[in-house]
């Protein structure tokens, strides 16, 4: 069993581990493995019991992926046909967390780089949908999961952004853990391009940013600092955990093996680095 903690003593990190109001899982090589275009889910050994033992104890948790190939409805009925008790509301993805700011910025119009997965939270939430042709008019432009992205759909993003739309990127991560191993995203190398011939930096609405942390906060009714946030990338969930001074929880399950996590600079460090989920089910609170 691997559960060492990373740079807090035993008796402090078991209280910080008593004390979690709320969990959230990443999902892909820490809840389940996939393939390359994240289809074939399948969960990760101790996933199922984990989750299942959490809401029979009332201890709320989440999935946050940074995934944008289905709507964070699509994953939730994914997941619960592979087994997992999840609700619609439990499932979020970075447009989850686009819906949340974009709304509260005033942004009404996005040209959005990716699929219906992305697209569709937007619309029901009464976001104009911008298609990237021409010159367009934007408030904002959003970057995801996009494999189909064309030198046209280049020149629409950048005459938007020229005209003073905001660019966002769902996530900065080169890699996801699939069953095949890593594989590369998308969201980066489109925003690399852009921002490129803008000038203009992205800001992440997805993982690590606290704009997708505090989304997730208040749908599990809880502060930041009261979380636990289970992942397999330093770069995002260790990150945005440290960032809000949550648990910080690593699983080996993914992208990085046990000993990528000895040697991280503090702000990515895990508080606790385990080999499997099922080694949390002794460690977490019996109820909230």
């Amino acid at each position: 069993m691997t559960a060492e903690p990373t740079d807090e003593g035993t008796v402090s990190l078991t209280d910080r581990l008593q004390s979690v109001r709320g969990i959230v899982f990443d999902l892909d090589g820490t809840l389940v493995l996939g393939d390359r275009r994240n289809h074939g889910l399948t969960p990760l050994p101790g996933a199922l019991e984990l989750t299942a033992a959490l809401t029979a104890r009332g201890l709320p948790w989440l999935t946050f992926t940074n995934g944008t190939t289905r709507t964070p409805e699509a994953y939730a009925q994914t997941l619960r046909g592979i087994g997992f008790d999840l609700s619609d509301n439990a499932m979020l993805t970075p447009a989850t967390s686009a819906v949340d700011h974009f709304l509260a910025k005033g942004h009404r119009s996005v040209l959005v780089l990716g699929g219906e997965g992305l697209k569709e939270p937007l619309r029901q939430a009464g976001i104009e949908i911008v298609e990237p042709k021409g010159k367009p008019e934007a408030d904002a432009v959003l970057a995801g999961w996009y494999r189909e992205f064309t030198m046209d759909d280049l020149e629409a993003a950048c005459h938007a952004i020229f005209g003073g739309a905001t660019l966002y990127s769902c996530s900065q991560s080169v890699f996801f853990a699939t069953a095949d191993g890593r594989a590369l995203g998308t969201s980066r190398a489109i925003c690399a391009m852009l921002s490129s011939i803008t000038g203009v930096t992205e800001r992440v609405v997805g993982k690590p940013s606290l704009i997708g942390l505090h989304c997730a906060a208040q749908r599990l009714g809880a502060a930041p600092q009261e979380l636990a946030v289970v992942g397999d990338d330093p770069e995002l969930e260790m990150a945005m955990a440290r960032d809000a001074d949550a648990l910080a929880i690593a699983v080996t399950t993914g992208i990085h093996p046990a000993d990528r996590y000895t040697s991280l600079p503090p702000e990515q460090s895990p508080h606790l680095t385990i080999d499997g989920l099922g080694k949390l089910l002794g460690l977490l609170p019996l109820s909230t």
